[in-house]
């Protein structure tokens, strides 16, 4: 069986070999390694994607999560609130323009 990511020697990767070859990539980047770990780069695609508009079942199928619970519980602080669809509907409504102007 060939595997798609593997390791240097065709090996199965585990934990480790991802940290290391995260840690390879961001050395050579010029970054600080210890900043930056698999965690905090799926933190990140969550957090860009969820600005982006993307629904969160998109982003939970994206991330391997059977349903979006996981994601919501996980990544809550990375996700766009979802009232923010409210207010800015309620800003078309009522118009931004008139409730800065003063009486």
């Amino acid at each position: 069986m060939r595997l798609v990511f593997a390791t240097r020697n065709g090996g199965k990767l585990d934990a480790a070999n991802v940290r290391r070859s995260v840690r390879r990539i961001v050395k050579a980047a010029g970054l600080n390694p210890k900043d930056w770990t698999p965690r905090e780069l799926r933190t990140s695609f969550v957090s860009l994607l969820s600005a982006s508009g993307m629904r969160i079942e998109d982003i939970a199928d994206l991330c391997g999560h059977a349903g979006t619970r996981v994601t919501e519980e996980v990544y809550r602080k990375q996700l766009r609130p979802i009232i923010l669809g409210g207010a800015t509907a309620m800003d078309g409504i009522f118009g931004q323009s008139d409730m800065d102007s003063e009486p």
